[in-house]
Order: C-alpha cells, then structure tokens, then sequence
C-alpha cells in the first residue's frame, strides 16, 4: 500500500518508452493494493487539452493541466503517474513547485532510437514537414538535470526501469517496502537520492 501521495512525472522524447514504462509502475502498484491513476499525456490531449496546439505556450499549458490533476490526486494520498513528454525544464520545475513528493523519472534514447520504435511514423512525418515543432526534430527537448530517477531505455529494459522507479518510491517512503534485502543496485538507487539531498 502506499503511505502518501505522489506525483510520478515520466519525460522524455516521442517513442523513448515513457508510457511503456509508467504502464508497468501503475500495474505494480496497483497489485500492491496502492491508490494509483495513470495519466497519459496523449489521453489528456484527447480530453481536458482538446484544443491546444504544440506551440511552446500550448505545450507549457498541457503540462501546467495534467500538473494539477496530478496535484489534487496526490494531495489526496493517489500516486498520480504522469507520461508526457513535457520538453520544457520550466515547465516541469513548475509542475515540481506546486506538488508535493515529485518524482521526476527521465526515460533517456536518442533521437535515432526513438525513431526507429516510431510505430505511427511521426517522426518522418515530421521530417516531412508535415509536423511543425516536433520534439527531437524540429523543436528542442530540454533534459532535466537532476532527475530523481534516471533511465537508460537504449539499455535497459521496461521491467527493470520499472522495478527502479517502484524501489525509488519505496525509498521516498510514497509505498511500503517489499524487498527483504539492500542489493548493490538498490544501493545505487539510494547513493542518487542522497545525492539529491533526500536521504
């Protein structure tokens, strides 16, 4: 079960493997008995973002849209589970602000690997010009800096990027623990967020 509310912000490009991932995490949680919603940036874009474009202001609004959700579900003990690829550090800092217990998870690839997983061809769509102000090809995409939980999709599978955002959680005290023992990887996992000035 979870012991508070969170809001779990899953960025990266188009196709790096964000909602893969954040798919995962909210099925482990959910079978751990947690109060858990996953939203879904192109969900959210279907409904309570209808309308906005993919200009730099329109973008900004989206993320600042699912941010609130994401704050009202947290402030009552949900983790929220947010897959977007929110491009903006500004944005995602303001996100950051005005919740409590953000955890920002960075799904890293690169433009070329994403591409290739590219199913609906948007990325060639927008190499053709047919998408303006595509991220990772004609629009910038600002990696964050210190992201709570860092993600290597070129090398890591879903499972384990998944099992490091729930152990992640488990450390920040958002769920019970439910690992008998502290391994080398769980040790790494701890040495970041002290990093970060968590533990």
């Amino acid at each position: 079960m979870n012991r508070k509310g969170a809001t779990v912000w899953f960025t990266g490009l188009p196709s790096s493997g964000k909602s893969t991932v954040a798919r995962l995490v909210h099925q482990q949680l959910l079978n751990r008995g947690c109060l858990v919603e996953l939203l879904d940036g192109s969900e959210i874009r279907e409904s309570l973002s209808r309308g906005l474009t993919f200009s730099r202001e329109d973008r900004e609004e989206h993320v600042r849209r699912m941010g609130y959700v994401a704050k009202l579900l947290s402030r009552n003990k949900v983790i929220a589970i947010c897959a977007a690829v929110s491009p903006y550090r500004a944005s995602r800092d303001e996100v950051r602000r005005n919740t409590t217990t953000f955890v920002e998870v960075f799904v890293d690839c690169s433009v070329e690997a994403a591409e290739s997983r590219d199913e609906d061809g948007m990325y060639a769509r927008a190499r053709r010009g047919e998408i303006p102000d595509f991220t990772g090809v004609s629009d910038v995409y600002e990696a964050p800096t210190a992201p709570e939980v860092y993600i290597d999709s070129e090398l890591e599978s879903a499972e384990s990027a998944a099992w490091k955002v729930v152990c992640t959680l488990e450390m920040l005290d958002v769920v019970e623990i439910d690992r008998p023992t502290v391994d080398p990887e769980t040790e790494a996992l701890q040495r970041r967020l002290s990093s970060l000035g968590y533990l």
